[in-house]
């Protein structure tokens, strides 16, 4: 169906809501195209886009769609509609409205739901999923994205985001709505007695199991200060409850605490973005605090920055990881704690720098594909064998958890982890950023950089394709100069090695990694939850001067590669 057909279909609709036939009205050409030129694609855990009127966008007419896939899945587990579905959303534009249409979706099923009664982090819907034991979860967030965007992520019943295994039944489900406007939903009065309110119980829950990670809980916490921005999301409660109640000294950053959809006082949401931490680092400097902690606006991501030699330092996620893995390994060492089969889980495009952390103290490492539902499976995979006991899993990406009560990333618990760890070492004479040092020094310097390239639309789509499979009939023998010793393609399950082929264990993704001589690799994936092009550089350096400097040389050269 092409987009002109698509837009008719909608605008000739008549019971459409109000305020998407004024946005239809108000469409000039290309945002028609771009609006109804495809589906907003349901992946594997759900969807992301912009909000608005059309069929490639974020409306209750697309939720809805979504949910009737989710429903007949939860339908096909046993007694799923009595165990239902916990239901939690963030402080995004028509967050709460998406959680009750999806709740609604779910009665005209049959099916129950549990709908938290204000905002919580992504991690705590996580975690109610289990605490309920509902057969699964919804999560209406876009996590890090702008303001204009929202999202619907599911999840099992272990509160882990659906795996592909899982996640392609219910796409399944999704593609056989051929009409998303005449998706059949029941009033609310209907709803009401399938729909259950939470919250407090739920909290007191979660907040204990976050207090309880503590490695050293009898620690003084006097003289270590920490500032703290939920960035007008949905951590600003939790993080402040549990380190106030464990007795740590927090400074809010109080423009950006309360829940603002539009984001007024903070130049971006995203941890990743340097700017994000501008108020924050003022705010340090005011008050002389250690650390600054923030969380992105569902809770889910958190960025560090030290004091270090009188200034603030930008932690990346791959560097506050191997920090926070250095102090949670010794101190289990310490105390006779870690468990002789220990595994720790990242993914394929972070650093090499935990991995060599974690084989230091005997504690195994496995790889997984970008997203975290991938780490929430191996956890219950070992959880049910008891082979392997897990002590920490992380993404480049700024989110990583340490206890499993959650089987998603946990913000809240790196805080905790962050503060506790800042604190510590603080009594040693040392910051974050000198034990970082320390392991550079040990296990050798690493430099890890990103590339995003943005192409919205649909001429965004071909040419993220298009670059993608340049890239797969033109393999690189070198790059910067620099010899390819190894590439591997997760879409063929192959990776080449010396004129050899051998099969990676892992479900096919759109990702090429290429592994260079100098001990430096450099990956591509598009973004499953952006119109972006992703290239990640992990470079290898003698010292922090040389792998900067190298860093840039390979950023150029992989752009002219390309051709951008």
């Amino acid at each position: 169906m092409d987009y002109n057909t698509n837009y008719e279909r909608w605008f000739n609709c008549e019971t459409l809501d109000p305020s998407l036939k004024a946005e239809l009205i108000a469409m000039n050409e290309k945002e028609k195209e771009d609006a109804f030129y495809t589906d907003l694609e349901f992946g594997t855990a759900g969807m992301r886009g912009i909000l608005g009127a059309g069929t490639n966008r974020m409306n209750i007419y697309t939720i809805r769609k979504a949910n009737v896939g989710f429903a007949k899945y939860i339908l096909g587990l046993e007694n799923g509609k009595e165990r239902g579905v916990a239901i939690g959303y963030d402080n995004r534009h028509m967050s709460y409205r998406f959680a009750v249409e999806s709740a609604k979706v779910l009665a005209t099923f049959g099916i129950k739901s549990y709908i938290f009664e204000s905002l919580r982090p992504t991690p705590e819907l996580s975690y109610a999923v289990r605490f309920l034991k509902c057969a699964g979860g919804i999560m209406i967030t876009a996590s890090h994205n702008p303001k204009e965007y929202n999202g619907y992520k599911v999840y099992d019943d272990t509160g882990c985001q659906l795996i592909p295994e899982w996640g392609d039944i219910v796409v399944k489900y999704v593609n056989e709505v051929e009409d998303e406007l005449g998706v059949e939903v029941c009033s609310n009065e209907e709803a009401y007695p399938y729909m259950t309110w939470i919250g407090e119980e739920v909290d007191e829950a979660y907040y204990k199991e976050v207090m309880g990670i503590e490695i050293n809980p009898g620690m003084d916490k006097s003289g270590f200060k920490i500032v703290f921005s939920p960035q007008h999301g949905t951590s600003n409660i939790p993080v402040r409850e549990c380190l106030g109640r464990l007795g740590y000294d927090v400074v809010p950053v109080l423009a950006q605490c309360a829940p603002d959809p539009d984001y007024t006082n903070t130049k971006s949401p995203n941890p990743e973005v340097d700017m994000a931490y501008e108020l924050a680092i003022i705010k340090a400097k005011e008050v002389g605090a250690d650390v600054v902690v923030i969380c992105d606006p569902d809770g889910d991501r958190l960025g560090v920055v030290a004091k270090h030699d009188g200034k603030y330092v930008l932690m990346s996620g791959n560097q506050s990881a191997a920090v926070y893995l250095e102090y949670i390994l010794s101190q289990m060492k310490e105390k006779g704690t870690l468990p002789d089969n220990a595994v720790m889980y990242n993914t394929i495009v972070t650093s090499d720098l935990g991995e060599l952390v974690a084989r230091s103290y005997g504690v195994d490492v496995e790889k997984t594909l970008t997203g975290f539902k991938f780490i929430g499976d191996k956890i219950r995979k070992y959880e049910k064998t008891g082979e392997k006991q897990f002590v920490f899993g992380y993404e480049e990406s700024y989110g990583c958890v340490i206890k499993d009560f959650v089987r998603d990333k946990d913000a809240v618990q790196a805080v905790l982890t962050a503060a506790e760890a800042g604190n510590y070492y603080k009594k040693q004479g040392k910051d974050l950023v000198d034990v970082l040092n320390e392991l550079y020094e040990k296990h050798g310097t690493f430099k890890e950089t990103q590339i995003a390239l943005s192409k919205a639309g649909a001429a965004g789509a071909a040419r993220i394709k298009e670059i993608m499979d340049n890239l797969r009939k033109e393999a690189p023998t070198t790059i910067a100069n620099v010899k390819v010793v190894a590439s591997e393609d997760y879409q063929a399950s192959i990776r080449y090695e010396d004129g050899n082929e051998v099969t990676i264990d892992l479900p096919k993704s759109n990702v090429l990694k290429y592994y260079l001589e100098d001990g430096s690799w450099i990956a591509a994936r598009p973004s499953g939850t952006e119109p972006k092009c992703k290239f990640y550089f992990s470079i290898k350096g003698h010292n922090a001067e040389d792998a900067a400097s190298k860093t840039e040389v390979f950023h150029k050269a992989v752009l002219e590669m390309i051709g951008e």
